[in-house]
Protein backbone atom coordinates (compact mmCIF):
# COMPACT_ATOMS: atom_id res chain seq x y z
CA UNK A 1 0.00 0.00 0.00
CA UNK A 2 1.41 3.39 -1.04
CA UNK A 3 1.14 5.86 1.83
CA UNK A 4 2.32 9.44 2.52
CA UNK A 5 5.13 7.89 4.59
CA UNK A 6 6.19 5.76 1.63
CA UNK A 7 6.02 8.82 -0.63
CA UNK A 8 8.31 10.72 1.74
CA UNK A 9 10.70 7.75 2.00
CA UNK A 10 10.87 7.56 -1.81
CA UNK A 11 11.40 11.32 -2.07
CA UNK A 12 14.29 11.28 0.37
CA UNK A 13 15.87 8.12 -1.04
CA UNK A 14 15.64 8.72 -4.78
CA UNK A 15 15.46 12.51 -5.07
CA UNK A 16 17.33 14.01 -2.12
CA UNK A 17 19.99 11.27 -1.81
CA UNK A 18 19.95 10.52 -5.58
CA UNK A 19 20.25 6.77 -5.05
CA UNK A 20 19.58 4.37 -7.91
CA UNK A 21 16.11 2.84 -7.57
CA UNK A 22 16.34 -0.93 -7.27
CA UNK A 23 19.89 -0.98 -5.91
CA UNK A 24 20.62 -2.77 -2.64
CA UNK A 25 21.75 0.43 -0.93
CA UNK A 26 18.65 2.35 -2.06
CA UNK A 27 16.34 -0.44 -0.89
CA UNK A 28 18.03 -0.51 2.52
CA UNK A 29 17.87 3.28 2.95
CA UNK A 30 14.23 3.36 1.80
CA UNK A 31 13.38 0.54 4.23
CA UNK A 32 15.10 2.40 7.09
CA UNK A 33 13.33 5.74 6.44
CA UNK A 34 9.89 4.19 5.94
CA UNK A 35 9.97 1.91 8.98
CA UNK A 36 11.48 4.53 11.30
CA UNK A 37 8.84 7.14 10.43
CA UNK A 38 5.99 4.62 10.56
CA UNK A 39 7.01 3.25 13.95
CA UNK A 40 7.53 6.66 15.59
CA UNK A 41 4.17 8.01 14.31
CA UNK A 42 2.30 4.91 15.51
CA UNK A 43 4.04 5.01 18.87
CA UNK A 44 3.25 8.68 19.41
CA UNK A 45 -0.46 8.13 18.74
CA UNK A 46 -0.97 4.91 20.66
CA UNK A 47 1.19 5.76 23.68
CA UNK A 48 -0.79 8.99 24.08
CA UNK A 49 -4.02 6.96 24.22
CA UNK A 50 -2.49 4.45 26.65
CA UNK A 51 -1.30 7.32 28.85
CA UNK A 52 -4.88 8.56 29.14
CA UNK A 53 -5.89 5.06 30.31
CA UNK A 54 -3.01 4.92 32.81
CA UNK A 55 -4.09 8.25 34.31
CA UNK A 56 -7.04 6.40 35.82
CA UNK A 57 -4.74 3.94 37.64
CA UNK A 58 -3.11 5.53 40.72
CA UNK A 59 -0.96 3.32 42.99
CA UNK A 60 -3.69 2.57 45.54
CA UNK A 61 -6.02 1.39 42.80
CA UNK A 62 -3.32 -0.79 41.22
CA UNK A 63 -2.66 -2.48 44.56
CA UNK A 64 -6.38 -3.04 45.11
CA UNK A 65 -6.78 -4.50 41.62
CA UNK A 66 -3.90 -6.96 41.92
CA UNK A 67 -4.39 -8.08 45.54
CA UNK A 68 -7.39 -10.27 44.68
CA UNK A 69 -8.75 -13.04 46.89
CA UNK A 70 -8.87 -15.22 43.79
CA UNK A 71 -5.18 -15.77 43.02
CA UNK A 72 -5.84 -16.85 39.44
CA UNK A 73 -7.65 -13.61 38.73
CA UNK A 74 -4.70 -11.68 40.15
CA UNK A 75 -2.36 -13.44 37.69
CA UNK A 76 -4.55 -12.48 34.76
CA UNK A 77 -4.92 -8.87 35.92
CA UNK A 78 -1.18 -8.53 36.58
CA UNK A 79 -0.36 -9.82 33.10
CA UNK A 80 -2.91 -7.47 31.53
CA UNK A 81 -1.48 -4.56 33.51
CA UNK A 82 1.93 -5.48 32.14
CA UNK A 83 0.63 -5.03 28.60
CA UNK A 84 -0.04 -1.31 29.18
CA UNK A 85 3.31 -0.54 30.81
CA UNK A 86 6.01 -0.01 28.16
CA UNK A 87 9.04 -1.21 30.12
CA UNK A 88 12.05 -3.25 29.15
CA UNK A 89 12.93 -6.20 31.38
CA UNK A 90 15.22 -4.11 33.61
CA UNK A 91 12.94 -1.10 34.07
CA UNK A 92 10.02 -3.40 35.00
CA UNK A 93 11.96 -4.67 38.04
CA UNK A 94 11.29 -1.61 40.29
CA UNK A 95 7.55 -2.04 39.75
CA UNK A 96 7.90 -5.76 40.49
CA UNK A 97 9.60 -4.89 43.78
CA UNK A 98 6.91 -2.34 44.58
CA UNK A 99 4.21 -4.97 44.08
CA UNK A 100 5.90 -7.46 46.39
CA UNK A 101 6.36 -4.78 49.07
CA UNK A 102 2.70 -3.80 48.74
CA UNK A 103 1.57 -7.35 49.47
CA UNK A 104 0.68 -8.42 45.94
CA UNK A 105 1.07 -12.23 45.62
CA UNK A 106 4.54 -13.20 44.37
CA UNK A 107 3.17 -15.19 41.45
CA UNK A 108 1.10 -12.22 40.25
CA UNK A 109 4.14 -9.95 40.58
CA UNK A 110 6.09 -12.33 38.35
CA UNK A 111 3.22 -12.36 35.83
CA UNK A 112 3.61 -8.59 35.59
CA UNK A 113 7.41 -8.81 35.38
CA UNK A 114 7.14 -11.19 32.40
CA UNK A 115 4.27 -9.52 30.55
CA UNK A 116 5.49 -5.92 30.80
CA UNK A 117 8.57 -6.20 28.57
CA UNK A 118 7.21 -9.01 26.41
CA UNK A 119 3.72 -7.75 25.55
CA UNK A 120 3.16 -4.01 25.81
CA UNK A 121 1.75 -1.28 23.62
CA UNK A 122 5.08 -0.75 21.89
CA UNK A 123 5.37 -4.42 20.94
CA UNK A 124 1.76 -4.52 19.79
CA UNK A 125 2.09 -1.38 17.64
CA UNK A 126 5.28 -2.57 15.98
CA UNK A 127 3.97 -6.07 15.33
CA UNK A 128 0.70 -4.73 13.96
CA UNK A 129 2.49 -2.42 11.58
CA UNK A 130 4.94 -5.06 10.35
CA UNK A 131 3.08 -8.38 10.48
CA UNK A 132 -0.65 -7.63 10.58
CA UNK A 133 -3.36 -8.37 13.13
CA UNK A 134 -3.27 -12.19 12.99
CA UNK A 135 0.39 -12.51 14.02
CA UNK A 136 -0.10 -9.71 16.56
CA UNK A 137 -3.13 -11.43 18.12
CA UNK A 138 -1.29 -14.75 18.35
CA UNK A 139 1.69 -13.05 19.94
CA UNK A 140 -0.42 -11.19 22.52
CA UNK A 141 -2.30 -14.36 23.45
CA UNK A 142 0.83 -16.50 23.75
CA UNK A 143 2.69 -13.80 25.73
CA UNK A 144 -0.15 -13.49 28.22
CA UNK A 145 -0.41 -17.26 28.57
CA UNK A 146 3.33 -17.52 29.30
CA UNK A 147 3.11 -14.69 31.88
CA UNK A 148 0.02 -16.11 33.62
CA UNK A 149 1.14 -19.74 33.80
CA UNK A 150 4.70 -18.82 34.77
CA UNK A 151 3.26 -16.83 37.69
CA UNK A 152 1.08 -19.76 38.71
CA UNK A 153 3.97 -22.25 38.53
CA UNK A 154 6.36 -20.00 40.47
CA UNK A 155 3.70 -19.52 43.16
CA UNK A 156 2.95 -23.26 43.36
CA UNK A 157 6.66 -23.96 43.91
CA UNK A 158 6.44 -21.98 47.19
CA UNK A 159 9.30 -19.67 46.31
CA UNK A 160 8.47 -16.90 48.81
CA UNK A 161 11.41 -17.90 51.01
CA UNK A 162 13.77 -17.28 48.09
CA UNK A 163 13.02 -13.55 48.13
CA UNK A 164 15.70 -11.54 49.94
CA UNK A 165 14.87 -8.56 52.21
CA UNK A 166 14.17 -5.72 49.83
CA UNK A 167 14.67 -2.75 52.10
CA UNK A 168 13.16 0.53 51.15
CA UNK A 169 11.76 2.04 48.03
CA UNK A 170 11.39 -0.87 45.63
CA UNK A 171 8.26 0.58 44.11
CA UNK A 172 8.27 3.29 41.50
CA UNK A 173 4.58 3.85 40.80
CA UNK A 174 4.43 7.63 41.10
CA UNK A 175 1.28 8.32 39.14
CA UNK A 176 -1.19 10.22 41.32
CA UNK A 177 -4.91 10.47 40.70
CA UNK A 178 -5.61 13.10 38.05
CA UNK A 179 -8.91 14.88 38.50
CA UNK A 180 -9.57 16.81 35.27
CA UNK A 181 -9.02 16.53 31.54
CA UNK A 182 -6.52 19.41 31.10
CA UNK A 183 -4.24 17.68 33.64
CA UNK A 184 -4.90 14.31 32.04
CA UNK A 185 -3.99 15.59 28.56
CA UNK A 186 -0.85 17.27 29.90
CA UNK A 187 0.16 14.05 31.64
CA UNK A 188 -0.45 12.05 28.43
CA UNK A 189 1.62 14.53 26.41
CA UNK A 190 4.53 14.51 28.87
CA UNK A 191 4.37 10.74 29.30
CA UNK A 192 4.37 10.15 25.52
CA UNK A 193 7.30 12.48 24.94
CA UNK A 194 9.23 10.88 27.79
CA UNK A 195 8.70 7.37 26.39
CA UNK A 196 9.60 8.48 22.85
CA UNK A 197 12.81 10.10 24.11
CA UNK A 198 13.76 6.81 25.75
CA UNK A 199 12.91 4.46 22.89
CA UNK A 200 13.84 6.38 19.74
CA UNK A 201 17.50 5.28 19.90
CA UNK A 202 16.33 1.65 20.13
CA UNK A 203 14.00 2.22 17.19
CA UNK A 204 16.75 3.78 15.09
CA UNK A 205 19.32 1.10 15.88
CA UNK A 206 16.81 -1.72 15.50
CA UNK A 207 15.51 -0.50 12.15
CA UNK A 208 19.08 0.17 10.95
CA UNK A 209 20.05 -3.42 11.73
CA UNK A 210 16.85 -4.58 10.09
CA UNK A 211 17.65 -2.50 7.01
CA UNK A 212 21.12 -4.06 6.77
CA UNK A 213 19.66 -7.55 6.97
CA UNK A 214 16.88 -6.56 4.57
CA UNK A 215 19.37 -5.40 1.97
CA UNK A 216 22.57 -7.33 2.51
CA UNK A 217 22.19 -10.49 4.59
CA UNK A 218 22.32 -13.71 2.57
CA UNK A 219 18.90 -15.32 2.80
CA UNK A 220 20.16 -18.86 2.21
CA UNK A 221 22.53 -18.67 5.19
CA UNK A 222 19.81 -17.46 7.56
CA UNK A 223 17.26 -20.00 6.37
CA UNK A 224 19.77 -22.84 6.64
CA UNK A 225 20.11 -22.24 10.38
CA UNK A 226 16.64 -21.00 11.32
CA UNK A 227 14.22 -22.55 8.86
CA UNK A 228 11.00 -24.12 10.12
CA UNK A 229 12.28 -27.57 9.10
CA UNK A 230 15.19 -27.39 11.55
CA UNK A 231 14.32 -28.98 14.89
CA UNK A 232 16.92 -26.91 16.69
CA UNK A 233 15.85 -23.54 15.23
CA UNK A 234 13.66 -22.44 18.15
CA UNK A 235 16.01 -23.61 20.96
CA UNK A 236 18.89 -21.90 19.16
CA UNK A 237 16.88 -18.68 18.86
CA UNK A 238 16.11 -18.71 22.61
CA UNK A 239 19.71 -19.45 23.59
CA UNK A 240 21.03 -16.64 21.37
CA UNK A 241 18.37 -14.20 22.61
CA UNK A 242 18.87 -14.49 26.38
CA UNK A 243 22.37 -12.91 26.58
CA UNK A 244 21.17 -9.96 24.49
CA UNK A 245 19.35 -6.96 25.91
CA UNK A 246 16.84 -4.74 24.13
CA UNK A 247 13.25 -3.65 24.26
CA UNK A 248 10.50 -4.23 21.71
CA UNK A 249 11.30 -1.02 19.82
CA UNK A 250 14.81 -2.24 19.10
CA UNK A 251 14.23 -5.92 18.40
CA UNK A 252 10.99 -6.09 16.35
CA UNK A 253 12.40 -4.32 13.26
CA UNK A 254 15.22 -6.86 13.32
CA UNK A 255 12.70 -9.69 13.58
CA UNK A 256 10.82 -8.27 10.59
CA UNK A 257 13.97 -8.29 8.49
CA UNK A 258 14.80 -11.85 9.57
CA UNK A 259 11.38 -13.18 8.58
CA UNK A 260 11.61 -11.42 5.22
CA UNK A 261 14.83 -13.33 4.62
CA UNK A 262 13.09 -16.62 5.29
CA UNK A 263 13.62 -17.23 9.00
CA UNK A 264 10.63 -19.14 10.41
CA UNK A 265 8.13 -16.91 12.21
CA UNK A 266 8.10 -19.05 15.34
CA UNK A 267 11.90 -18.97 15.56
CA UNK A 268 11.98 -15.19 15.03
CA UNK A 269 9.31 -14.54 17.67
CA UNK A 270 10.98 -16.91 20.15
CA UNK A 271 14.16 -14.91 19.64
CA UNK A 272 12.27 -11.67 20.27
CA UNK A 273 10.55 -13.02 23.39
CA UNK A 274 13.81 -14.23 24.90
CA UNK A 275 15.53 -10.88 24.23
CA UNK A 276 12.71 -8.79 25.73
CA UNK A 277 11.52 -11.00 28.62
CA UNK A 278 14.84 -12.51 29.73
CA UNK A 279 18.18 -10.74 29.83
CA UNK A 280 21.45 -10.91 31.74
CA UNK A 281 21.14 -7.30 33.01
CA UNK A 282 17.70 -8.16 34.39
CA UNK A 283 19.13 -11.21 36.17
CA UNK A 284 21.86 -9.06 37.73
CA UNK A 285 19.25 -6.66 39.12
CA UNK A 286 17.05 -9.50 40.40
CA UNK A 287 20.09 -11.08 42.07
CA UNK A 288 19.97 -8.24 44.61
CA UNK A 289 16.48 -9.16 45.75
CA UNK A 290 16.19 -12.92 45.24
CA UNK A 291 18.31 -16.02 45.56
CA UNK A 292 19.95 -17.63 42.54
CA UNK A 293 17.60 -20.58 42.75
CA UNK A 294 14.57 -18.36 42.17
CA UNK A 295 16.28 -16.61 39.24
CA UNK A 296 16.96 -20.01 37.67
CA UNK A 297 13.35 -21.08 38.25
CA UNK A 298 12.11 -17.82 36.71
CA UNK A 299 14.39 -18.14 33.66
CA UNK A 300 13.63 -21.84 33.25
CA UNK A 301 9.84 -21.50 33.41
CA UNK A 302 9.73 -18.50 31.08
CA UNK A 303 12.31 -20.01 28.72
CA UNK A 304 10.31 -23.24 28.46
CA UNK A 305 7.16 -21.26 27.74
CA UNK A 306 8.92 -19.31 24.98
CA UNK A 307 10.33 -22.52 23.53
CA UNK A 308 6.90 -24.17 23.37
CA UNK A 309 5.35 -21.02 21.91
CA UNK A 310 7.99 -20.76 19.17
CA UNK A 311 7.50 -24.42 18.19
CA UNK A 312 3.71 -23.98 18.10
CA UNK A 313 4.05 -20.83 15.98
CA UNK A 314 6.17 -22.74 13.47
CA UNK A 315 3.62 -25.56 13.35
CA UNK A 316 0.61 -23.25 13.04
CA UNK A 317 2.13 -20.81 10.54
CA UNK A 318 4.09 -23.35 8.59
Amino acid sequence: MFTPIQWLANLLTYKLFSLQEGSVLADSINYFIFDTLKIIILLALIIFIIAIIRSYLPPARIKKILAQKNKYLSYVLAALLGTITPFCSCSAVPLFLGFTEAGVPLGASFSFLIASPMVNEIAVILLLGMFGWKITALYIFSGLIIAIFAGIIIDRLKTDKLILPIGQGGGDIKLELIQNWPERLKYARDYSLNILRKVWPYITIGVALGALIHGYAPADLLVSYAGADKWYAVPLAVIIGIPLYSNAAGIIPLVSALTEKGVAMGSALAFMMSVTALSLPEFMILKRVMKNKLILIFAGVVGLGILITGILFNLILG
